[in-house]
């Protein structure tokens, strides 16, 4: 078979691998979930589900989500070094946080909002304790607006709410800031011993504004709740899921948690190792879902649990808890994309800038591949001598299709050339280059990562479409450096390559264009020598 015909076959099967896998998950059906109510300017109030629970424990029943706000709720806002927190009275909720550190996906001049209580989102960490007459997120919690501020030389911050329950006796709940972390201890106390406490995180359905970015993109990262379980492993739940009653996840452990997840970053609640828990998923309104977990209160009346909200940063998700990591999506590549990162942000952590810590893990991963695109390059140098000879017996044998390959496999064997050589680079990068889009899509340490100049996000396109430019320059070269098909029909869509390529690629992460465009200098300096060399040799 025609060495030209058999590349051109790989690169068209690429491309249109690429762009379909594209277009089915821009175009793909949304999930079947129930739609607001067009009349309706807040979303609908609903109803916390009634959790599978033993006899002994009582369900909580027709308690509010949130989102409707009574006239006399206050509002205390605690500001750390990683944090802007909004906690209501109403259900001492935490109903607004911002991630200091992270910058808004449209207006760069404001902090990125997670959570929140209408808006663009309903998004909100609820708690309580279960039983009639105990306080929960339906129940007024006395509190104390105003701002506290975690200030310079304290470590930790306190806010304490009290509530009374039916039978007069006093039930506190106290959210403990750290500096330096995203995790918040949420403790309830003076709780009678045998009840049991709840940690839900209640979100609507709406994508995030993240995930709109990447489905521009032709990608979609998962939005919606997870558990994870030492036996049942990491299970991410669709909300169509619950909605259906189809919902599939661990209910019952003595370890993992249950988080919410979406593009970049999460938020999950994280029962102490050990302690017995059950998790429940409901639909509890128009568009709104719950997860949660129900954790028994101990002898001496308390339960703590602690709350994680923030990005999805890999190495700190590690030591937070037990496989909190897994909520960083790397798609069907996983096993490759995981230690691309990990390569990646080691070479970050020697250079602090993640443009030129792409450029030297591409740089590190053509010399892995040297021997193997070194002979590549050597078949396709030889094949590119040979053509003169194979337009030749195209010309005397072209009528004869069987005769013409019996003499072209004849030729290819007596200067032992393997017609096929020349793919092994293309084989070789096609995972890797697709693990690396996962790496640049799903890793929130890329988000709002500038390389140089106008270059500000090598997460999202280049906004004036130079490196995708540059990159389809340096795939012509390429495509002159391959020898010339005999077919001239083949030789002209060969051209036509570059061009494709570099549509394609305008709409591909910056760094991701970067890769691409490094790997193409390195593998067009080396084919240039390797091509040089070969036919120095063919004249002697």
């Amino acid at each position: 078979m025609d060495n030209r015909r058999l590349i051109l076959l790989l690169v068209f099967s690429f491309s249109l691998i690429m762009l379909w896998d594209a277009w089915q998950r821009q175009n793909a059906p949304k999930p079947a979930v129930s739609a607001p109510s067009p009349t309706a300017t807040a979303p609908a109030a609903g109803v916390v589900p009634t959790p599978t629970l033993p006899a002994a424990m009582t369900g909580v029943a027709a308690v509010p989500a949130a989102i409707a706000v009574p006239l006399g709720a206050v509002t205390a806002k605690i500001r750390t070094d990683l944090l802007v927190v909004d906690v209501s009275s109403q259900g001492g909720d935490i109903t607004r946080v911002e991630l200091v550190r992270h910058r808004d996906s449209e207006d760069k001049s404001k902090n990125f909002v997670l959570l929140e209580n209408g808006g663009k989102h309903v998004y909100l960490a609820q708690s309580g304790v279960i039983g009639d007459g105990l306080p929960n997120h339906k129940m007024e919690w006395k509190l104390t607006p105003g701002e506290r501020v975690l200030k310079d030389g304290e470590d930790k911050l306190e806010l304490r709410l009290e509530a009374t329950a039916a039978t007069g006796a006093k039930v506190a709940k106290t959210y403990v800031f750290s500096r330096g972390s995203y995790q918040v201890e949420v403790r309830h106390e003076g709780v009678a011993p045998g009840a049991h406490a709840y940690y839900q995180i209640t979100r609507d359905g709406k994508p995030a504004g993240e995930q709109s970015n990447a489905m521009m993109m032709g990608v979609v990262t998962f939005t919606g709740p997870a558990v994870y379980t030492d036996a049942e492993k990491f299970q991410k739940v669709e909300f169509a899921d619950i909605l259906k009653g189809k919902a599939k996840f661990a209910q019952k452990a003595d370890n993992g948690w249950v988080a919410m997840i979406q593009h970049y970053f999460v938020s999950a609640w994280l029962p102490p190792a050990g302690t017995a828990r059950e998790f429940f998923m409901r639909k509890v309104g128009e568009d709104l879902y719950s997860a949660g977990v129900i954790v028994p209160v101990g002898a001496d009346g308390r339960s703590s649990v602690s709350f994680y909200v923030g990005p999805q940063e890999q190495e700190k998700l590690e030591k937070v808890a037990p496989g909190l990591d897994l909520v960083v999506d790397y798609g069907w590549l996983t096993v490759i994309a995981a230690p691309l990162f990990w390569v990646l942000a080691a070479i970050y952590k020697l250079v602090g800038n993640w443009g030129w810590a792409i450029m030297g893990l591409t740089l590190l991963l053509k010399l892995a591949f040297f021997p193997l695109s070194a002979a590549s390059y050597k078949s396709m140098a030889k094949m590119r001598v040979l053509t003169p000879k194979l337009v030749k017996l195209k010309e005397v044998y072209g009528d004869d299709k069987q005769r013409l390959n019996q003499e072209m496999m004849a030729l290819y064997k007596k200067e032992k050339v393997n017609p096929l050589g020349g793919c092994l680079p293309v084989l070789v990068q096609i995972p890797v280059f697709i693990a690396l889009y996962w790496v640049l899509l799903g890793t929130v340490e890329m988000r709002n990562a500038p390389w140089l100049g106008w270059i500000t996000d090598l997460s999202v396109k280049d906004p004036y479409y130079v490196l995708p430019l540059i990159m389809g320059a340096t795939m012509f070269i390429q495509t002159k450096l391959n020898p010339t098909p005999p077919d001239p029909i083949q030789a002209k869509v060969m051209l036509f390559m570059p061009i494709i390529f570099t549509v394609m690629f305008l709409w591909f992460p910056a760094g991701l264009v970067l890769y691409w465009t490094v790997n193409n200098i390195l593998s067009i300096a080396q084919q240039w020598q390797i091509t040089r060399l070969v036919e120095a040799g063919e004249k002697k």
